[in-house]
């Protein structure tokens, strides 16, 4: 029994070092003009874990960079979007992989994230890998609305006596 657990911790922990966020895509809505795309960029630059932010007026867009080995937190992000008075419509993450087994409908956990990866296969990610979070807030009202299933089941777990955040996402 003791066995089983300790491989099974182990399995866990190979998950949490095996991958790491390196940007983020996001695509605001609401935008009207570049004093707009100003009040996002520096909500964004306040969060600790954030290296530097790169807007896109055109497209509405912001390429975010991250500290080296920070712990990214993406409802810090949006929650940072929303404050300057915005939503977001696209919220695509680019992980650095490691080997980590992706199985439909079932959770990875990278440190306190969870990702439950929706409507794909069996799969080892390795290398830089794209997805993008389906949870409501994450994509636009009518998207989510015709995708409920991509958002489907809980978005916390407790793992270790911890409230765990698990986004739903799709490979991209």
């Amino acid at each position: 029994m003791i066995k089983s657990l300790f491989a099974v911790l182990c399995l866990l922990f190979s998950f949490i070092a095996g991958a790491q966020v390196v940007k983020v895509d996001l695509q605001a809505s609401g935008l009207t003009c570049s004093m707009c795309s100003n009040a996002i960029n520096k909500a964004l630059l306040k969060l600790d874990f954030v290296d530097k932010v790169e807007p896109n007026i055109k497209n509405s867009s912001f390429d975010i960079r991250f500290k080296a080995d920070a712990e990214v937190d993406f409802d810090k992000i949006r929650q940072k979007v929303e404050g300057a008075g915005f939503s977001v419509a696209r919220f695509l993450v680019t992980m650095k992989f490691n080997g980590t087994r992706m199985l439909d409908d079932r959770c990875i956990f990278i440190g306190s994230t969870g990702l439950r990866f929706t409507n794909t296969r069996e799969e080892m990610l390795l290398g830089e890998r794209t997805f993008r979070v389906m949870d409501k807030g994450y994509v636009l009202p009518r998207e989510w609305k015709k995708n409920p299933a991509a958002s489907a089941g809980d978005c916390y777990q407790r793992i270790e006596q911890k409230e765990t955040r698990v986004y739903h996402v799709i490979l991209t």
